[in-house]
């Protein structure tokens, strides 16, 4: 295996035509370039880089065997990673001098694509990367649910329940980190809470009484109505006031100026409570605001 990071019987091609070939506009050039040149990209979803000793080992016998993507800085002579850092530092561990790799001049929206969904296909991101890193392309992009969806391959209801996952206040984090929380069905109910206050107060909780998965769903939602008595409260839901009011399974707010009036009916539970109808607020706003009323 040469220092140039491919086995010694494999070579990149640079002859005039292939090269010419590739500097075609929007098109990309594999060439091999010094891993001193090369950088990490600032933004990379990634945070956790993990073990590199296997990969290292298997650098340091067969080369670097997928090219890295990259993107040319002009200014200082040096390129930037756009996919490939654990490649990259496994690389550097191996003491190869040299590494190959694939040359794109994209913009930034592109980098932030690419970047992220490498590392999605590779399935080892922890949750709250993968839940960063889709929030970044709404937050920076402006990109909405459905449009990440179709770039990553995914459902447009998994990236919205990601998205909520992103939103989890820091010190939220921090406790579900402590308490060593990271399925996606147990964040996405911490997330459905109205505030932080309740997310802290759910989480304690979930910490006192030691809940396993399906008991906190339980918790956080009280067991659906038996179908007469649902249809019970159906036909008791005539109830109409400006102030907020409850008849049964019913929640009513009518605007003082008449200008809307709002009913909410729950199937989940007979008697409403102020956090059942905030969390129930809460996440309607959410899904107006991301997905628009048709």
């Amino acid at each position: 295996m040469s220092k140039r990071g491919l086995p010694i019987d494999i070579k990149m091609r640079h002859d005039a035509h292939y090269v010419e070939e590739l500097s075609r506009p929007n098109r990309s050039i594999g060439k091999i370039i010094p891993i001193n040149l090369i950088e990490p990209n600032p933004e990379q979803p990634r945070v956790e880089i993990g073990d590199l000793t296997e990969l290292a080992s298997s650098v340091k016998q067969n080369g670097v065997l997928e090219p890295l993507l990259v993107k040319p800085n002009a200014q200082n002579g040096t390129w930037m990673i756009i996919a490939g850092e654990r490649r990259w530092r496994a690389a550097n561990l191996a003491g190869l001098r040299e590494v190959p790799c694939i040359e794109l001049d994209i913009d930034e929206r592109a980098i932030a694509e690419i970047a992220l969904i490498e590392n999605l296909q590779r399935k080892d991101l922890t949750i709250w990367e993968e839940a960063d890193g889709l929030a970044s392309l709404n937050e920076k992009f402006g990109y909405t649910h459905e449009e990440i969806a179709k770039k990553i391959g995914r459902s447009r209801t998994t990236v919205t329940e990601l998205m909520a996952v992103a939103g989890l206040p820091q010190n939220i984090r921090e406790k579900c980190r402590l308490s060593n929380l990271t399925a996606k069905s147990v964040l996405l109910e911490i997330a459905r809470q109205f505030d932080e206050a309740a997310m802290h107060e759910f989480l304690d909780t979930i910490s006192n009484q030691n809940l396993n998965r399906e008991k906190i769903r339980q918790t956080a939602r009280p067991p659906k109505m038996a179908v007469n008595e649902l249809q019970k409260f159906k036909s008791n839901k005539s109830v109409s006031s400006s102030n907020p009011s409850s008849n049964g399974n019913v929640f009513i707010y009518k605007a003082p100026n008449d200008e809307f009036r709002l009913e909410l009916e729950f199937t989940n539970t007979a008697h409403p409570n102020k956090n059942t109808v905030l969390k129930a607020l809460k996440e309607t706003f959410e899904k107006v605001k991301n997905d628009g009323i048709d």
